[in-house]
């Protein structure tokens, strides 16, 4: 069983290219910290809180209240909240396998807490592993167009890893 914790970009990035459902298909667990959940559905993203609020309805999303608040408000500022508690929450729950994150000072933090980390790139090579997509360019590029931050090493990268160069 493979059970994951998301933090809110690659959630919000995974919307954006259509494949949010990629995170139950993948993964036997999903769980999203609630400071998370409330960075989703702040402001205008109406969209995509319907997505959010649909996948928990289903059962697809798990949220949780990290026990460890108090960790999260004293490293406030180093981090975003949702970043804190995904990394704690990995931290509290044993069986979790993965936190998903993005941000490289929230991936750096996870290695500190020997947590293991996968980002939305990872999950789209996954995906292609798994035959859930043919490629990954397409998503790689929507995910650009959506302004999500890929550098171009990055990029050539994961497409020479998939053989989509």
């Amino acid at each position: 069983m493979i059970k994951v914790i998301c933090n809110a970009s690659p959630v919000i990035g995974l919307i954006g290219i259509g494949k949010l459902s990629l995170l139950w298909e993948l993964f036997d667990e999903v769980i999203m910290p609630e400071a998370v959940y409330k960075e989703i559905c702040a402001g205008n993203r109406t969209s995509e809180i319907a997505l959010i609020v649909d996948a928990i309805k289903n059962g697809h999303i798990k949220v949780i209240t990290i026990r460890g608040k108090d960790m999260a408000d004293l490293l406030y500022g180093k981090l975003h909240k949702g970043e804190l508690e995904t990394v704690i929450g990995a931290k509290e729950d044993s069986d979790i396998n993965f936190a998903i994150i993005d941000e490289k000072a929230a991936r750096s933090f996870a290695a500190t807490m020997l947590v293991d980390t996968l980002g939305i790139l990872g999950i789209l090579s996954h995906a292609k592993a798994k035959g859930l997509i043919e490629a990954v360019r397409p998503y790689l590029d929507k995910l650009i167009e959506n302004h999500y931050r890929i550098s171009d090493a990055l990029y050539n990268r994961v497409l020479k890893r998939e053989n989509e160069l």
